[in-house]
């Protein structure tokens, strides 16, 4: 037994490289602030990142079979059944799931939301849309807090309240790549709100007042849910608060950086500098010392409560190893030598 454990550890930290790789080239924001997190929790949540990325990837295969979500449904059963498929990413997600004791009606949730994606669904309403988003983007923030090892329903709400922001901050970026992919997220009532008729407008995507107006709106909803959901931080373990404010800052940020584009995310596409990302990460770093509390209940948020509902409550536990200021000013060197050697590539390259 003991032999099959250390087998079963080896394995899953050969299979670790790879989901590595993978994260590193294709999230780099994610990237950056994992690696504060505690080695255990950093291993585990990469695992589970790079199965969500890969699948998303299947699903936005324009060349993707027409039983995709049944593939990944097939998928989920052999990692339910302890015998995934022979994929880095499945082999170290089952070990994830049995570990944390991740319900699977939370994975079955964001392939629901894959399937709305394959299906090219709108949303009338923000509600709708947050419906949406609980299924792609909430549903990674209860498996996190779940390998942080926290069950409190609270807590639980608050990482479902981040992963709606992060989601329609991703939104507000991707409209005009969206439409020119011919999807479109926003909420249809918002858009004849300003007298623009949404299909219509998909037909021919333009930047103008009436969408200004509309991602403004939509970057404050997703800024007032980011205010939310730091209440949450102060029930995470001490030594993971620092990686979860600094994912929270990141992406809030890209909404400042669309506000400084003029609201238009029609034709361009705001990116936050590595630069700003460092700021950021050292900014983070309040999080584990002090993480303020709501002086007043919050309304629930319809769209995320029947995930909440999916955990059973147990005892919570936490994992601590390392010393937090140690690991963020890690990250904050690795990331200012990478522009480093983006900066001598640049003037290597005019030398010639």
């Amino acid at each position: 037994m003991h032999d099959r454990a250390i087998t079963s550890e080896y394995g899953f930290q050969l299979d670790l490289l790879s989901c590595e790789t993978l994260m590193r080239d294709g999230s780099k924001s994610f990237f950056s602030a994992s690696r504060i997190l505690p080695s255990n929790i950093r291993d585990s949540a990469i695992a589970l990142y790079a199965f969500c990325r890969l699948l998303d990837d299947m699903v936005d295969d324009q060349n993707a079979s027409d039983n995709v979500i049944e593939q990944i449904e097939y998928r989920l059963d052999r990692i339910y059944s302890k015998n995934p498929l022979d994929i880095p990413a499945d082999r170290a997600l089952a070990l994830v799931v049995e570990r944390f004791l991740i319900p699977r009606s939370l994975l079955e949730a964001l392939v629901e939301g894959f399937k709305w994606d394959r299906t090219g669904r709108q949303y009338q309403t923000i509600e709708e849309l947050c419906d949406y988003a609980a299924r792609v983007a909430s549903t990674v923030g209860v498996m996190m807090t779940l390998i942080m090892g926290i069950r409190d329903r609270a807590v639980l709400e608050r990482a479902c309240e981040l992963g709606l922001a992060m989601q329609l901050t991703n939104i507000a970026r991707d409209i005009g790549e969206d439409a020119r992919n011919e999807r479109l997220y926003l909420p249809r009532d918002w858009l004849q709100e300003e007298n623009i008729d949404p299909d219509q407008w998909l037909k021919n995507p333009i930047f103008n007042d009436g969408i200004l107006r509309v991602n403004q709106k939509l970057i404050q909803y997703a800024d007032d849910l980011y205010a939310r959901s730091a209440f949450g931080f102060s029930g995470l373990p001490r030594n993971c608060r620092s990686a979860i404010a600094a994912a929270s800052l990141i992406y809030s940020e890209i909404g400042r950086q669309i506000e400084r584009q003029g609201m238009d995310s029609v034709t361009k596409r705001a990116v936050v500098s590595k630069k700003r990302k460092v700021l950021l990460l050292f900014k983070s770093l309040g999080a584990a010392i002090y993480s303020a509390k709501p002086t007043q209940s919050l309304d629930s948020i319809p769209a995320i409560q029947f995930l909440v509902d999916a955990v059973e409550p147990e005892g919570q536990y936490a994992h601590y190893s390392g010393s937090v200021e140690d690991r963020l000013i890690w990250v904050v060197s690795l990331l200012e030598k990478v522009e480093h050697r983006k900066i001598d590539s640049y003037h290597s390259f005019a030398r010639h």
